[in-house]
């Protein structure tokens, strides 16, 4: 059923007895003609409003067909209007031209099945009306009537309604018992809006036994249905099932947000038509909130809530609201307000048959009369809550309840276990499909097995020669780094032996002249001149122990890699290598000039690496640098047009992460290569300048420190390229 909460629950009420007058009279030799009429007066139980509806506007509507859907409303909308007015004739009419709509989306026709869900639509008009009661009378009128006819979709709706109606009467194991027969009815028919159903009226009896996490597995299981089902209105009540569930856990705020979400669903109902008619969700929801803001100590906000739910006026809600305004009065000390409260409320709560609040309600009252020293009230009260707690709680529902926990959970079982033994099927025949095919397989690889050795042999041969090529080209890529890295040196070992050169010199000359002083006899000479020798000496000590410094730095980072990782002061090799790359360049080209800028962070410091492994990396990646500003260079100087290289190395700390940025502005990479620029033996350089293995072997080496290398190239502005490596 597509209704469950009704737009004018007297109305339809009113309705509803009317046509269950109507049935009565009935017999099995009864006209079509006056069953549908009866049928018709239970659809306004569904469509109370369409007694405003214009009948001529209905029929022109009919007249156009403009759709399936828009025809079937409208014929439906005409029956009902005409049953109405007492028109039983039109009424007959206009049901009997929907019949072929109806059949064609699959609704269900027959005279029998429609009964069915006539008298289950009564019980569930009872429910929310002053009759809770006889909901359940006319719910098993409709099961015995489904089953009789071998309706399984009718029984498994009625079930489910029925699952509802013992719920809210606080029969929890009836309740349950019919709820997961009609889970297992949806599942057998395939039923997934039935499926849903059961999912949040098995939650909502989770929710009230207080077993809030067993709740919350059937309440979203309800939800991840919504996408499929594309059902609306039952999506505000099961919000709020599952923020009542959080409540019970003692978390106020998820509770709080569910309900705030419920509340957005109804709006958006009330909106599309779809729950126009949901004010018992609404009061619902309310007087949830109520608690939650009570819980949470906003006793104002809580009154407010629960006065919304109450001025709502909904049977089943009424008596649940006016003791939770009890029971906050109590808790403010206002035992008249309190006491006055209760008793409405204790009214009420016996009117709609909610056995668990009038459980709470009872006790209660018997709390407060005792306050007052009203034994005979109090004991009264105190004996009405001692028998509501049997009927609910009492050993023959409990042990019930068990059993019937067991049974579902050996099914369960069962379950399992077929579908364990069917899976197990289905592997064996795989199995000996697979060995079927892989004993063909294994016959056309005998086959074909001497070619393959031949081919083998081949292959091995020429991967023999591929390797020993590869170890050429590598081998002649480091001699190429090392060439390099050797100009560096040589440029950098030049300037302080320039300075001992100088000085020696120098210090040759002073002798000289220091000894014709002291010939003279002009000691005070000689001593100066003796001091400018010191002093001199003094530098080319100094100068010789950076040479040699330089020397033995080197002979460190050209050793073998030995993989082991040392504290490494990250800024320093980089200026070094920033530099070696520089010098090594202009060896090839005494006419290259370019702008060296440095941006170091000292927060970077020592870092743990291999450091002869990220000299080479930098080496390859400054040297690709130089390499793209010098093209660029000559271009511009062919088209006459002004341009200063520049190269910019940057070190960066930054969390468990160091970064060395390399940044020139020269030609660039096009973007259709920079994805290939790591990959071996691949260049951009003229034939007989590179090899293609320098940025691979840098690539290589920064993967082997678990970092990565991250390039952002502007064609014709210049290249980014980052070294990233965790500390």
């Amino acid at each position: 059923m597509e209704v469950i909460y009704w737009w004018k629950p007297r109305q339809a009420w009113e309705a509803a007895l009317l046509s269950s007058c109507l049935f009565k009279k009935t017999t099995k030799d009864a006209s079509m003609k006056f069953w549908i009429a009866a049928f018709l007066l239970h659809f306004l139980t569904l469509t109370v409003w369409a007694q405003d509806n214009d009948i001529e506007k209905l029929k022109k509507a009919v007249a156009r067909r403009s759709s399936d859907t828009v025809e079937l409303k409208a014929l439906q909308l005409l029956s009902s209007a005409y049953s109405q007015s007492n028109d039983l004739d039109s009424a007959f009419k206009y049901a009997i031209l929907a019949l072929p709509l109806e059949r064609r989306f699959g609704h269900i026709l027959t005279e029998d099945t429609i009964r069915v869900f006539w008298l289950m639509s009564i019980g569930i008009v009872c429910r929310f009306s002053e009759y809770p009661d006889s909901a359940i009378y006319f719910g098993l009128k409709a099961y015995d009537l489904a089953r009789k006819l071998r309706f399984k979709r009718g029984e498994g709706y009625v079930r489910c309604s029925l699952g509802e109606d013992y719920r809210l009467l606080g029969d929890f194991p009836e309740s349950l018992e019919h709820l997961f027969a009609a889970l297992q009815i949806s599942r057998e028919i395939k039923d997934k809006h039935l499926e849903q159903e059961c999912f949040d009226f098995i939650g909502t009896a989770y929710v009230d036994l207080g077993d809030s996490r067993q709740a919350l597995q059937y309440l979203f299981a309800a939800k991840e249905l919504d996408k499929p089902v594309q059902l609306e209105r039952m999506a505000g009540f099961r919000l709020s099932n599952i923020g009542e569930a959080y409540a019970k856990m003692q978390m106020a705020d998820s509770a709080l947000y569910y309900h705030e979400q419920a509340q957005a669903a109804h709006a958006r109902g009330e909106t599309s038509g779809e729950l126009a008619s949901v004010t018992a969700l609404k009061s619902l929801v309310f007087l949830r909130m109520g608690s939650v803001q009570e819980e949470k100590g906003n006793y104002e906000k809580a009154l407010h809530y629960y006065k919304a739910s109450a001025d709502l006026n909904q049977v089943v809600h009424l008596g649940t609201t006016q003791f939770l305004r009890a029971r906050l009065f109590h808790k403010l000390n206002q035992p008249d307000s309190s006491l006055q409260y209760a008793r409405i409320a204790f009214v009420n709560n016996r009117r709609s048959l909610q056995k668990i609040w009038l459980l709470q309600n009872s006790k209660l009252l018997t709390t407060l009369y005792k306050e007052q020293n009203k034994n005979d009230s109090a004991l009264y009260y105190q004996d009405i809550a001692i028998s509501i707690a049997d009927s609910v709680y009492g050993p023959e529902r409990m042990q019930r309840l068990q059993l019937l926990t067991v049974s579902l959970k050996e099914k369960e079982q069962k379950d399992q276990l077929e579908k364990e033994g069917f899976e197990n099927r289905i592997r064996m025949l795989l199995l000996l499909s697979a060995l079927t095919v892989c004993i063909l397989i294994a016959f056309l690889l005998y086959r074909n097995n001497r070619t393959k050795q031949r081919s083998n042999i081949i292959l091995e041969k020429t991967l023999k020669e591929l390797r020993s090529t590869q170890a050429q080209l590598i081998q002649s890529e480091k001699m190429a780094s090392l060439g390099e890295l050797t100009a560096g040196i040589a440029h950098e070992i030049q300037n302080p032996l320039n300075f001992v050169n100088n000085f020696s010199e120098i210090n040759k000359d002073l002798l000289n002249e220091m000894k014709k002083e002291i010939d003279a006899g002009s000691f005070s000479e000689a001593k100066d001149i003796a001091g400018d020798i010191i002093s001199n000496e003094e530098k080319i000590n100094y100068h010789g122990k950076r040479a040699d410094a330089i020397v033995k730095g080197m002979l460190q980072h050209s050793r073998k890699s030995e993989g082991a990782k040392e504290p490494t002061d990250i800024n320093a090799l980089a200026d070094e290598y920033f530099r070696l790359a520089y010098h090594g360049f202009r060896a090839k080209d005494k006419s290259f000039n370019a702008k060296l800028e440095t941006d170091f962070d000292p927060a970077v410091g020592k870092i743990n690496v291999v450091p002869q492994d990220i000299g080479r990396v930098l080496l390859n990646v400054i040297n690709n640098a130089f390499y793209a500003v010098w093209e660029k260079e000559k271009e511009n100087q062919d088209q006459k047009l002004p341009y200063e290289p520049q190269v910019l190395v940057i070190t960066k700390k930054k969390g468990e992460t160091f970064s060395i940025t390399v940044k020139d502005n020269g030609t660039g990479i096009p973007q259709n290569i920079v994805d290939k620029i790591f990959q071996p033996f691949f260049t951009t350089k003229p034939t007989g300048q590179g090899t293609g293995l320098g940025l691979s072997l840098a690539y290589d080496i920064v993967k082997a420190h678990g970092g990565e290398i991250n390039v952002n190239s502007y064609p014709g502005e210049g290249t980014e390229l980052v070294i990233l490596i965790p500390v």
